[in-house]
């Protein structure tokens, strides 16, 4: 895959993990952020376990997070990282949908399952479109 295509094959899986991540730094409790590190909110072992060592490590894992899975998904073969891109885009849009559902109800949850859907879509047939275009180019300039 080109650069463009692989840097926007990560878009979905990028922001669903960013929204889960913000939203779940918003609905920690009050207490959570002075300093009550048990009442961390969290269904992820890993990350419960690493907010519940310091408050900001919710903050350190996610970059961590973010970075290896924009590594990954740029680096790996196409169809492992098609794989791995879309695992990630549906555990997070998930995840993200759990504290919607809580918070704001199923038909908001709903909604934003949809959006993640037509982003998805949307940036794969972008690069559909991009591989057909590159495809069409290279038998123009072989039948020249």
């Amino acid at each position: 895959m080109e650069k463009r295509v692989k840097l926007l094959a990560i878009i979905p899986a990028i922001w669903a993990s960013l929204f889960d991540i913000v939203i779940t730094t918003i609905y920690q409790p009050a207490e959570y952020w002075n300093g009550n590190l048990d009442l961390a909110n969290e269904a992820n072992p890993f990350g419960a376990f690493v907010m519940k060592y310091h408050v900001s490590g919710l903050f350190v894992i996610s970059v961590l997070w973010l970075i290896l899975i924009a590594i990954l998904g740029y680096y790996l073969p196409k169809k492992i990282s098609r794989v791995f891109l879309l695992f990630i885009f549906i555990a997070h849009s998930s995840a993200g949908s759990f504290w919607i559902n809580i918070h704001f109800g199923f038909l908001f949850m709903m909604i934003y399952l949809l959006l993640n859907s037509i982003l998805y879509f949307k940036i794969d047939d972008i690069i559909n479109l991009y591989q057909l275009k590159k495809i069409s180019d290279v038998k123009k300039s072989n039948n020249v």
